[in-house]
C-alpha cells in the first residue's frame, strides 16, 4: 500500500507559479511511475504530466507542455509539479497517482491522493 498526500495547491492570479508535493509513505516512490492529473468542476479527470522510476523520462500534455515541469526525488519519497505562466484555464483540483507503467491513462495508476486545489484568477 501506498499512500500519496498532496500540498502547495492554493490562489494565485494568472501568470503567477505554484509549486505542488507529493510525498508518499508505505513503500518507496522509486518503485512507482509518478503521474500527477487535475479535474476541474463539471469536467473529465485529466492526464498533467508524469515521470520515471528515475526520474530521467518527463511526459506532459500539450495544454501545459512549456509551463508545468514534473520532478521527483525518491531520497525523500517525493514528486513535484511546478506550475509557471499560470493561467485561469489551469483551475483544477490536482492529485498525484502512483502506477506501475504510468502513462496517460487513469486506469494505469493504481494508488492516488486526495487532491489539492489550485485556483487562477484572472
Amino acid at each position: 500500500q501506498v499512500q500519496l498526500v498532496e500540498s502547495g495547491g492554493g490562489l494565485v492570479q494568472a501568470g503567477g507559479s505554484l509549486r505542488l508535493s507529493c510525498v508518499a509513505s508505505g513503500r518507496t516512490l522509486s518503485a512507482y511511475i509518478m503521474g500527477w492529473f487535475r479535474q476541474a468542476p463539471g469536467k473529465e479527470r485529466e492526464y498533467v504530466a508524469d515521470i520515471s522510476w528515475s526520474g530521467g523520462n518527463t511526459y506532459y500534455a500539450a495544454s501545459v507542455k512549456g509551463r508545468f515541469t514534473i520532478s521527483r526525488d525518491n531520497a525523500k519519497n517525493t514528486v513535484y509539479l511546478q506550475m509557471d505562466s499560470l493561467k485561469p484555464e489551469d483551475t483544477a483540483v490536482y492529485y498525484c497517482a502512483a502506477g506501475a507503467w504510468g502513462g496517460r491513462a487513469i486506469s494505469e495508476y493504481r494508488y492516488w491522493g486526495q487532491g489539492t486545489q489550485v485556483t487562477v484568477s484572472s
